[in-house]
């Protein structure tokens, strides 16, 4: 049995932020590297953030699966991403990982986000949707904001934009609800945000 060495780690991407972005969406910090199908965010395959948004917006799960159906399609990911105006980021910049998996339960966070520097850069954002409570629990230290509850948003203010919290339901198969459900929840943020693409890709 190996033993784990606890570890700082920076963040290993940067934060997606197309310029037209109304939504920036937090998770709180990518799995070991061992883990990844993609240089992307939400690579792990037993992660189902891209089924998620395969259901909500074109009713397929595998959408953005490559045609193997072994790893995401990281192209076709981005693309969409730009054309839909949503930013992804992580809502820890550093951690320390106290077991070598991906579970946030195991996560301490040592330095959170630079969220004043990361909204400069998409300055028609309105809404930050956090994907679980290790998100929701760092990013509420950082705003003035009640925490929403799953599903729902919180109004706030920051830097003198008027914002608001989504909780979405996190995108991890650990999180006790049917992938039809968590989409069906992420369906009703889009459509209030009204990012409501047709499926045209």
């Amino acid at each position: 049995m190996s033993l784990w060495l606890k570890t700082m780690e920076t963040h290993p991407l940067k934060p997606f932020l197309p310029e037209n972005a109304r939504l920036l969406m937090l998770g709180s910090f990518p799995p070991p590297r061992a883990r990844w199908s993609m240089e992307f965010y939400y690579p792990n395959m037993q992660n189902d953030m891209w089924r998620i948004f395969g259901l909500a917006f074109f009713k397929d799960k595998a959408h953005f699966l490559d045609a193997g159906g072994k790893k995401f399609d990281k192209e076709k990911i981005i693309a969409f991403l730009e054309k839909a105006g949503i930013a992804l980021g992580d809502t820890a910049r550093e951690v320390t990982r106290l077991n070598n998996n991906a579970s946030d339960k195991f996560l301490e966070v040592e330095s959170p986000i630079d969220l004043a520097q990361t909204l400069k850069k998409i300055p028609h954002c309105e809404s930050i949707a956090v994907t679980g409570q290790k998100a929701a629990d760092t990013i509420l230290k950082l705003i003035e904001c009640e925490g929403p509850k799953v599903g729902g948003f919180s109004r706030f203010e920051f830097d003198g934009r008027k914002m608001r919290l989504w909780r979405m339901p996190s995108s991890s198969r650990a999180y006790p609800l049917a992938i039809d459900k968590k989409a069906e929840s992420y369906a009703e943020m889009f459509r209030d945000i009204e990012i409501c693409l047709k499926p045209q890709m």
